[in-house]
């Protein structure tokens, strides 16, 4: 290092500088391998290269104000403007995480509220399916009062018949028309409900990937990628489950 000029160190600081091949981190390494680099890497107008490539300059009273304060040195200017810009990173991260546990919590909700509508739809198709099954009693007992049997049984039927103050054959149809419903609500909640699930995890997804990388831009998933996401899930899951099959 010695056997080399201070002039060549300096020019393969500033061309390093020029061509982005040094990072302010590599001249913060650099000034702390020898005195000679802290020397020649403190050197304003490579801070000031960096300062114009890494922070372009914007005229604001704000800017204008800190750069009458802080004239000292490109290197000080550099550490504030750097200093100011994580913190706006910082405060950007924060404000994405909260907007996504919304998301989360928002979804969550959504999905108990699906829960809770699928075990309505469930509840009151049991109610039909009992309710068809006693009707179904009713037509099979007034059925048998035509034919012959003996007088216990006639009177136990004829009793069931008289219990139902109802017409039969119109409330039974109503009531298959209602069971075929309810079966059709509980198949598009399921399969609603699924999907949110899916999507619900892949926001959880995106929020830990955003608390695990606090300071990297994250890119917000869209309804689309949403919908390509479940849907390449689902191709995976049909060819692990049928792997001779042919696409």
């Amino acid at each position: 290092m010695s056997a080399l000029a201070e002039e060549l160190w300096r020019r393969i600081l500033e061309i390093g500088v020029q061509r982005r091949g040094f990072s302010y981190k590599d001249l913060c390494c650099l000034s702390i391998s020898s005195r000679r680099l802290h020397r020649l890497s403190d050197e304003d107008f490579l801070w000031s290269h960096l300062l114009s490539s890494d922070f372009p300059p914007f005229f604001s009273p704000s800017s204008t104000s800190i750069t009458s304060e802080h004239s000292s040195t490109c290197k000080s200017l550099y550490k504030l403007r750097y200093e100011r810009d994580r913190d706006k990173k910082i405060a950007a991260h924060r404000r994405a995480v909260l907007r996504k546990e919304s998301q989360v919590l928002e979804r969550s909700m959504r999905l108990r509220d699906m829960e809770t509508r699928l075990a309505e739809e469930t509840n009151k198709m049991r109610a039909t399916l009992a309710e068809l099954s006693n009707l179904s009693n009713v037509r099979q007992a007034s059925v048998a009062l035509n034919v012959w049997q003996p007088e216990i049984i006639r009177g136990r039927q004829k009793q069931i018949v008289e219990q139902c103050v109802v017409p039969v054959e119109s409330r039974f149809h109503v009531l298959q028309m209602e069971l075929k419903l309810c079966k059709q609500q509980i198949l598009g909640l399921e399969k609603a409900h699924i999907d949110e699930k899916r999507r619900l995890a892949l926001v959880e997804e995106e929020l830990q990937s955003m608390r695990y990388h606090p300071l990297r831009d994250q890119k917000p998933i869209n309804g689309m990628e949403v919908e390509f996401n479940i849907k390449r899930k689902k191709l995976k899951k049909c060819k692990v489950h049928c792997p001779g099959r042919e696409p």
